[in-house]
């Protein structure tokens, strides 16, 4: 029995470099993107590398993107150094944004990004 929870502690999927997926994904493990996800995405962590690129509503524990996210985005934790598109709507309990090394130091965020950090406003409390 525990032999099969350590298995599943190390499954992940991964998205390959040069592989695109469009439509719905629900995983049970970890997801790594390399390449290309376009669509709905529900999973434990989902992990975007630098060559990876994840659009549209995703809904995951910790969401850990150095590639380009787009769409809306609904996390526990959030750490965030790569590319957040424009219209791009990013909700979670915690947010860390680091800064990346290629040359110029910057995370860039979309004209029209949104981002949202903590609980929930209680009705009637103000912010």
């Amino acid at each position: 029995m525990e032999s099969q929870k350590a298995t599943e502690l190390n499954r992940l999927t991964v998205v390959e470099e040069g592989t695109e997926f469009r439509g719905s994904m629900t995983s049970s493990c970890a997801v790594i993107v390399k390449g290309k996800i376009a669509g709905d995405l529900s999973s434990p962590a989902l992990t975007v590398t630098p060559s990876g690129v994840v659009s549209g509503k995703v809904k995951v524990g910790t969401l850990a993107s150095q590639g380009e996210i787009a769409g809306e985005f609904e996390a526990e934790h959030a750490h965030l150094s790569g590319r957040v598109s424009d219209s791009t709507i990013v909700k979670a309990k915690t947010l860390e944004v680091k800064l990346t090394s290629e040359g110029r130091m910057t995370v860039t965020f979309g004209s029209e990004a949104r981002l949202e950090v903590g609980e929930e406003p209680r009705p009637g409390e103000r912010r």
